[in-house]
C-alpha cells in the first residue's frame, strides 16, 4: 500500500517487514524497485497462501521461482531467509529442505552444491538430463566438483547408453586438468581420476587416450605424499583407489599399505584393514600392528581400530599392551600445546564398558596395578571420570582395590616443586590468562565470520583450542594451590628422599645416576626425576644396598643396587 503527500514530496509505503515508513518521494524513486506481479518476492505479499500449497506440492518449482526471481543464482542461507517462517514454518523448514535438495539434484533443473556456502542456480536453456549432468561436469571449477559430477554420471548410466560420445569427449580435459594439479591437489587429482576409471569401467565403448595419467603410474610416482593426500576421502573412494595398490606397487603393495595404515584417518585404516584380509594379507598387518603396540608408537586412528575389532579381525593384535599405548597417547597429548588429537580415544575409553576390562582380563598383577595407577594419574581425567574409570578396573580384577584409598590421601597432600618450576608454572598460568584465552576468544569471533558453523574447520579448531585452554587454566591453579617451593637445602640422604643424587649399579657393573627431585622437575636429557614418577616412586625410602627394579625405553626392567646417596643441596 503507497500513500503520497505530493505537496510536502513524502510517501508512506507498507514494507514486508514493516509499515507505514515515510519516505522522501526523491530518495524513495532512487532507493524502492518495482516488482513484477510475477515475481517471486511480490507473491510473498499478494499470494502467499498458493506460495505456501507449491511448497507441499512442488517443492522443485518453487525453489526454480525463487532463484528465477533473483537473478537464477541464491546461497542456501539466502533461501532459508526468504522461505523459512513466511513460506515454511521454521520448525519445518531443515526438513523441507533436505527433502527438496533430493528432489532438485533428481529433476537436473537446478545446480545443487554440495557445500552450503556455494550457491544454488539455475541451469541455462532447456537441457536433457544427460546434458544436465555433463555441464554439471563442464562447469565444475575444482578437482573436487568434477569428482562428483562423474559419480553423478556414474549412477544415472541409463541416459547415456544411446550416447557416449559426449563422455568420450571429457577424457581429455579430465587429464589435462589432473596433470595440471598433481602437485598441488593430490587428493582430489587422485579421486577425479578413481572417479574417471570407474565411469570408464562402466561403458564398453569408451576408452581411456592412450597419452592419459594413469592412477596407478600417479600413484607410484606420489608414494611419499600418499598418507596425507588421502586422508579425508570419502571411505568408498579411499577403497577404490587402494584396489590400485597392486597395480601401482608390484610386491610391494602390502607393504605400502601397511607404512600409510596409522596415517590416512579413520576411513582410511577400517577400509585397508578390509582389503588385506580380503585378499588374504591380514598376517604382515598384524605382525606391523603388533610391533607398533610393543613400541609406543601406534596412533590414535589404528588404536581405536584394534579396540573395536578386538573381538574380530584385530582378536591377535590386541593385548595388555593396548592399555599402556591408550594413556601414554593421552597424556602426550594433553601436554602438547594445541587442540586436542584424542578425544574420540578418550571418549571410547569411557563409552566402551567393557574395554577396560578386556584390558586388564590378561594382565598379571603387577601389571594391572601399575596399569592401575596410570591410570588415577593420568591428568586428562576428571575426578568423576577417573573413579568411574576405576571401578571398572577394580570389577574385573580386584586385587587393584587398594589403589583407591592411597589415591586418594595422595590427592590431598601438597606437591612439593622447585621454585623455578613453581614460577615456569605462575607464568604459563598468567600467560593463558592474559594472551592465550583472549587471542582464542578473538579467534572464535573472526571464524565464526566464515560461514556455516556445521562445515567450518577453523571454527571448530578454534572451539577446542578454547576447551584446552580452559582445561589448562583450571588444571595450573588447581596444581599451584598445592604447591609448596623448595631450595632442597638439607635433605636426608640416608636414604633416597626428594633432593638427592641416586647412584645405581647393575649386575653386570653398568652404572646409572638419577636426581630425584620436586613434582615438576622431570628432564630425562639430566637424568633429573620427579618424585612422583613411577622410577623417582620406586627409589623413594631406599637405603644404600637396596635392590630396585628400573625399566628402560623399551619397556625391558632391569635390576639395579643403590650404591650411593648423596644430597643435591648439603
Amino acid at each position: 500500500m503507497i500513500s503520497w503527500d505530493l505537496p510536502s514530496k513524502k510517501v508512506t509505503i507498507d514494507f514486508e517487514q514493516s509499515s507505514g515508513q515515510t519516505m522522501d518521494l526523491q530518495f524513495a524513486i532512487q532507493r524502492t524497485e518495482p516488482l513484477d506481479p510475477g515475481d517471486f518476492r511480490a507473491k510473498k505479499v499478494e499470494q502467499l497462501e498458493e506460495l505456501r500449497a507449491l511448497s507441499k506440492s512442488d517443492p522443485v518449482e518453487l525453489v526454480i521461482h525463487l532463484l528465477a526471481s533473483h537473478g537464477g543464482t541464491m546461497t542456501v542461507d539466502a533461501l532459508e531467509k526468504e522461505l523459512s517462517g513466511v513460506v515454511i514454518p521454521a520448525d519445518d523448514f531443515r526438513k523441507w529442505w533436505e527433502a527438496a535438495k533430493r528432489s532438485l539434484r533428481e529433476s537436473k533443473r537446478v545446480v545443487v552444491p554440495s557445500r552450503r556456502t556455494d550457491p544454488l542456480s539455475l541451469r541455462s536453456g532447456d537441457l536433457s538430463p544427460a546434458q544436465a549432468l555433463v555441464s554439471d561436469f563442464e562447469q565444475a571449477r575444482d578437482l573436487k566438483s568434477m569428482a562428483k559430477a562423474l559419480e553423478a554420471i556414474t549412477s544415472d548410466l541409463a541416459l547415456f547408453k544411446a550416447d557416449t560420445a559426449s563422455l568420450q569427449r571429457l577424457l581429455s580435459g579430465i587429464n589435462e586438468t589432473a596433470a595440471k594439479n598433481v602437485r598441488i591437489s593430490l587428493g582430489p587429482a587422485l579421486e577425479l581420476l578413481s572417479a574417471r576409471d570407474e565411469m570408464v569401467r562402466a561403458f564398453d565403448d569408451i576408452e581411456l587416450p592412450a597419452e592419459s595419467l594413469r592412477l596407478s603410474d600417479l600413484l607410484a610416482s606420489e608414494e611419499n605424499r600418499l598418507a596425507d593426500a588421502l586422508n579425508g576421502l570419502a571411505s568408498a573412494r579411499q577403497r577404490a583407489i587402494y584396489e590400485e595398490f597392486p597395480a601401482a606397487f608390484g610386491e610391494r603393495w602390502v607393504d605400502v599399505l601397511t607404512y600409510i595404515f596409522d596415517k590416512v584417518g579413520t576411513r582410511g585404516v577400517a577400509e585397508i584393514a578390509k582389503l588385506l584380509e580380503e585378499r588374504g594379507e591380514m598376517k604382515r598387518l598384524s605382525e606391523y600392528l603388533v610391533s607398533a603396540l610393543a613400541r609406543r608408537s601406534l596412533g590414535t586412528d589404528a588404536l581405536i581400530w584394534v579396540c573395536r575389532e578386538r573381538d574380530t579381525t584385530a582378536s591377535g593384535i590386541f593385548s595388555n599392551e593396548v592399555g599402556a599405548c591408550i594413556l601414554n597417547l593421552l597424556e602426550t597429548d594433553h601436554l602438547s600445546d594445541g587442540p586436542r588429537k584424542t578425544t574420540r580415544l578418550q571418549s571410547m575409553l569411557s563409552d566402551d564398558k567393557v574395554l577396560l576390562s578386556d584390558i586388564v582380563g590378561s594382565m598379571d598383577v603387577n601389571e594391572a596395578r601399575n596399569f592401575g595407577r596410570r591410570l588415577m594419574e593420568c591428568p586428562v581425567f576428571s575426578d568423576l571420570d577417573r573413579k568411574s574409570l576405576m571401578a571398572r578396573v577394580i570389577k574385573a580384577r580386584p586385587e587393584t582395590g587398594e589403589l583407591v584409598a592411597g589415591y586418594g590421601a595422595k590427592k590431598e597432600q601438597d606437591l612439593l616443586v622447585s621454585w623455578p618450576s613453581l614460577e615456569k608454572k605462575k607464568e604459563e598460568l598468567d600467560d593463558i590468562i592474559r594472551n592465550r584465552i583472549p587471542q582464542n576468544t578473538k579467534d572464535i569471533s573472526i571464524a565464526r565470520e566464515y560461514g556455516d558453523l556445521r562445515e567450518n574447520f577453523e571454527y571448530k579448531s578454534a572451539k577446542d583450542h578454547q576447551k584446552y585452554l580452559n582445561n589448562r587454566k583450571t588444571e595450573l591453579q588447581r596444581d599451584i594451590s598445592r604447591a609448596r617451593g623448595t631450595d632442597f637445602k638439607g635433605a636426608d640422604a640416608s636414604a633416597v628422599n626428594i633432593g638427592t643424587i641416586v647412584n645405581l649399579v647393575a649386575e653386570d657393573g653398568k652404572q646409572m645416576t638419577y636426581t630425584v627431585l620436586g613434582a615438576w622437575d622431570s628432564n630425562p636429557e639430566k637424568a633429573e626425576l620427579s618424585y612422583l614418577s613411577e622410577l623417582g616412586a620406586a627409589l623413594l625410602n631406599k637405603k644404600p644396598g637396596d635392590a630396585v627394579q628400573v625399566r628402560d625405553e623399551h619397556e625391558v626392567t632391569h635390576s639395579y643396587t643403590i650404591q650411593s646417596i648423596t644430597a643435591v643441596n648439603p
